[in-house]
Order: C-alpha cells, then structure tokens, then sequence
C-alpha cells in the first residue's frame, strides 16, 4: 500500500482518492449497519445515512478543490504565503502595512480554511502556514536524517513506551498497522523524544503523529510538522510529565462551558461529572481518537492556521450540539455514552466549524 525508499516518501494511496460510497441494495433496505474505508484507509462503521453525509461532505470537497484550483491559477501557486491575520481588526490595523491584495487574500484563506482544505493540497499548505517549513529551514539539511542516525539503537523510558505503543496506534490500518507503519511511526516519535528531552514521549503523540505521517508526503515533513505543533502552535507543556498544559486547557474548558451552556454545567456539575474524562484524550489526541479521520484533518485544518482556540470551540460544540440529552442523563457513564456516540459518528464537519462555534 505505502512505498518506503531512501528518502522515506510515502506514495498515499488514499488521499487525493474521493469515491462516492454505495452501499449494497441489501444494507439499503435493511438499514443495518455497514463498513466503508475512509479517505485515509481507516474502517468507518455506518448506518446509510452516515454514508450519505459522507457523500455529501465529500461533494463539497469536491466544490472546495475548484475553489482551491481556480485560485492557483490566478494567483499564482503559492498565493497564500502571506502575512497571516488572525482577525478582521487585526487586519485593519495592518492594512497600512499590507498590500490591499495581501489583506483580502489572508481573509480569504481564512475563510477558505475553515471550508476544509482539498486533501490533495493539504501536506503544502499545512507544512506552510503551520510554521513548519521556516523551522526546517533554520537548521542543516541533514538535521533529521542525522538526528535518526544518531539515536538509533539507544533505549530510554520513552523509547519503550514508544515501542509499547506502536501496535496499539490504530490498529487494523492497512499502513499504520504493519512493519513498515510502525518502523516510520517509530522513528518520528523517537527523533522527537530526543529533540525535546522535556517532552519526551507521552501516550497521545503516538496518534498525532501516526495522522500526521498519514497527510504528509514523507516522513520527515511529518517531524516536522510534529516539531511545530509541540513547540509554537498548542499551549506549552501540554505533553510534559506533569501535563499542566492539559490541565490548564480543561480548566479553560470548564469556565468556557460554564459561560456559554450554563444549563449543562449546571447538570454536569449535579452529577459529580469532571469534563477531564472526556477532554484529556480530546486535547492530547487532538481528537485523533475521537472523531472520524476527516473530520479531524479538517479541526486540524484550522488549528495549524488559526492556532489552539479551536481546540475549545471543537469541544464546545459537541456538547452543545446533545444539551438536550445531556440535560436528561441521570449517571456519569450516560454523559459518556452520549459523547462518544456523538464524536465517533460525527461525520460532517460543519457541524463543529460553524461561524457560530467561532464568534463566540
């Protein structure tokens, strides 16, 4: 399925693929359960209306792509590398600074974003606008392949955890789930536990990373982009021993709930219901192991553009969008269910990057 060469570039089969799913005239009329392969190879579980959804937000991929592809050939193949603004504001006080055309671009890619970028496009404009291409730059061409040089054979705490790990990162994937998934998982994990010895390795990362090496075109753009995800794009020390940088985002978390669903922290709270039991694995897995793989690329999508806050705009709207279950449940495990119910069949990823979720 994925070839590995000197370079370590991966021919992804499944990414630029976007098939319309049919599901057997059997599983349609009896409107059982049926399995599919997502764009990224992973098994989904759905019933015929969860493949429709899909079909549906796989034709305004579709759509986005035209729109991506038309703007290339105006303005030029790299029209995004610009200037970013984080906000209509922002942008006014810069125009003095932008050119015209840069402000309404770095409007435009906003909302663009937001869309959902074309997955054939995705690996460029991440490795771009992330940041991880300037990180790259500022070090010798060599650095990773000299930095898994050097590493190979050492054994530390994190590198059997890694090792630990590796089998249980999605397994049944078609790449991840062999050899050769797990040698590339391997040594982006290890390269990085050595590069930031405060870090490490914690158990989440396995999952960031294998997503990553699934989107980017090889190996060492995945570093990299893990690189810049670590260490400029999430809140810091989210990953360390002490994991304060979790714990602070469920704090956050937990007075946004109160601000802006007041009726359902009202219940969680009647319920002894800590939001860490959901949202730890939310926030370290980035929703990786939550959501279905393209709906997280497109969260994903937002936040290596517009930065951690969408984190919690995520978070809040799948509360939001079950107040009305949650209101009804009487014990901690029926607040779970409902969650993970939600989160594993959420296959339209407009119901979470709403301008709504975003203008609160």
């Amino acid at each position: 399925m994925y070839q590995t060469h000197s370079q370590r570039e991966f021919a992804i089969e499944f990414q630029p693929q976007i098939h319309i799913l049919r599901p057997s005239i059997h599983s349609r009329r009896a409107n059982i359960v049926v399995k599919f392969q997502d764009l990224y190879g992973f098994t989904v579980e759905g019933n015929v209306d969860d493949v429709n959804i899909l079909n549906e937000v796989r034709e305004k991929v579709r759509q986005q792509g035209r729109v991506w592809w038309a703007l290339e050939a105006s303005k030029g193949a790299n029209w995004y590398l610009q200037p970013q603004v984080s906000s209509l504001t922002e942008g006014i006080a810069l125009k003095s600074s932008l050119k015209l055309s840069n402000l309404t671009n770095a409007i435009t890619l906003k909302r663009l974003i937001r869309k959902g970028i074309p997955p054939v496009l995705r690996p460029k404009v991440w490795f771009s606008l992330s940041g991880a291409a300037k990180k790259k730059s500022t070090v010798p061409e060599s650095y990773y392949s000299d930095l898994i040089k050097a590493v190979e054979g050492k054994v530390t705490a994190a590198t059997k955890q890694i090792d630990h790990d590796l089998p249980r990162t999605f397994p049944g994937h078609p790449w991840l789930d062999t050899p050769e998934g797990h040698a590339a998982l391997r040594r982006v994990l290890v390269g990085y536990s050595f590069r930031d010895s405060d870090v490490g390795y914690c158990q989440g990362l396995n999952y960031v990373a294998a997503l990553l090496l699934l989107v980017m075109k090889t190996e060492e753009d995945a570093f990299w982009m893990l690189a810049v995800l670590l260490e400029n794009v999430l809140v810091s020390d989210c990953y360390t021993n002490n994991l304060s940088g979790c714990h602070v985002e469920q704090r956050v978390f937990q007075d946004l709930l109160v601000k802006k669903c007041p009726r359902i922290a009202t219940q969680l709270e009647e319920l002894e219901f800590d939001v860490s039991l959901v949202a730890t694995e939310w926030f370290l897995c980035l929703f990786s192991k939550s959501l279905p793989s393209e709906t997280t690329l497109r969260v994903w999508d937002v936040l290596f553009y517009e930065g951690a806050k969408v984190l919690f705009h995520v978070a809040l709207a799948i509360f939001k969008m079950k107040e009305e279950e949650l209101l009804q449940t009487h014990h901690v495990g029926d607040v779970i269910n409902i969650l993970q119910k939600t989160t594993h069949h959420l296959f339209d990823p407009d119901e979470l990057l709403t301008e709504e979720n975003f203008d609160e």
